[in-house]
């Protein structure tokens, strides 16, 4: 998660179209057929959309000082707090108990989508308080799962899914956050990459994803707001924000998420330094009606450690 001690509901592939990039990846001619018929079938829905200029979105971010140590150790009593406190302002609930049930039923089948990446994982044991917050609600705990990789083998049938990644600077979409998080429900992810992974939203119009998250969390505990390469890490660009953001909207997190890590990097360099553009994001909401991306429309409830807040 980085040494803390670092700066303080809803380009190898760019330009290559499908069947191009299946042949570098060594798939099939009938692959290629099939990512080059499901890009076609997404861009035409997108095409029926309307575009809500007037649709609105709020989001909750909280900080708490106490979150990451000096030696970058995390204080998961802590951030349990502040996953409850987040969730039940979102919510509008009394208590985190009574947010929970509101956000999922007993009997219902649990996802958890939470993100893998060696350098800057969803913590375990943020997995788990997420776990225990759902049994709370009634969920039956052999009804919970939790996966990355394994996103469509094991929460296909999912009746609702809980969306969880850290915020991290990114290679191919230039920001990794809670829409690109779903791109393990393709069978195709590398099909994404074009065009600043525009596509990215498309996903979640995918029979086992659409209509079921039930609650976007964008981790910012120690997020990375540089980095070069396809799995670029840097501690120097890590650094200890102590936040946690969560939406319904998994637009409005991510568009707030840029904006943290950007305004970062210009009070860190003196200026923005070239990445990949966070374009995904705005196209989820012009494109693939998704959510809301500008920041104007985004209710944002801040609570607790106000600190450098940055947004």
């Amino acid at each position: 998660m980085g040494n803390g001690k670092g700066v303080t509901r809803r380009d190898f592939l760019r330009g290559a179209g499908p069947a191009a990039m299946a042949a570098a990846l060594g798939l099939s001619g009938s692959s290629c057929r099939s990512a080059d018929q499901g890009a076609a079938t997404a861009q035409a829905t997108a095409a029926k959309r309307p575009v809500e200029a007037s649709r609105t979105a709020k989001a909750v971010l909280v900080r708490d000082a106490r979150a990451v140590a000096e030696d970058g150790s995390l204080n998961f009593r802590v951030i349990g707090s502040m996953l409850d406190q987040a969730v039940t302002a979102l919510v509008g609930a009394e208590d985190a108990t009574g947010a929970w049930r509101e956000l999922v039923k007993p009997g219902e089948l649990v996802g958890i989508k939470s993100n893998v990446w060696q350098r800057l994982r969803t913590p375990p044991e943020a997995e788990q308080l997420l776990a225990r917050s759902v049994a709370s609600a009634g969920v039956s705990p052999d009804r919970i799962r939790i996966t990355d990789r394994q996103a469509r083998q094991m929460l296909v049938d999912c009746t609702a899914l809980i969306n969880v990644r850290p915020a991290r600077s990114h290679h191919w979409s230039g920001m990794g956050g809670c829409i690109k998080n779903y791109i393990m429900f393709s069978d195709s992810p590398p099909s994404h990459h074009p065009r600043a992974c525009e596509s990215l939203a498309s996903i979640w119009d995918l029979p086992s994803v659409k209509g079921k998250t039930r609650l976007n969390i964008l981790l910012a505990l120690t997020p990375q707001f540089y980095g070069r390469g396809p799995h670029g890490y840097d501690p120097r660009c890590v650094w200890p924000y102590k936040g946690i953001f969560v939406s319904f909207d998994p637009v409005a997190v991510d568009a707030l998420g840029a904006k943290l890590l950007r305004t970062k990097r210009v009070a860190f360099f003196g200026e923005d330094r070239p990445i990949t553009p966070t374009t995904h994001i705005s196209a989820a909401e012009r494109k693939y009606a998704l959510g809301v991306a500008d920041l104007n429309r985004i209710e944002l409830v801040r609570l607790g450690w106000d600190e450098d807040m940055l947004i």
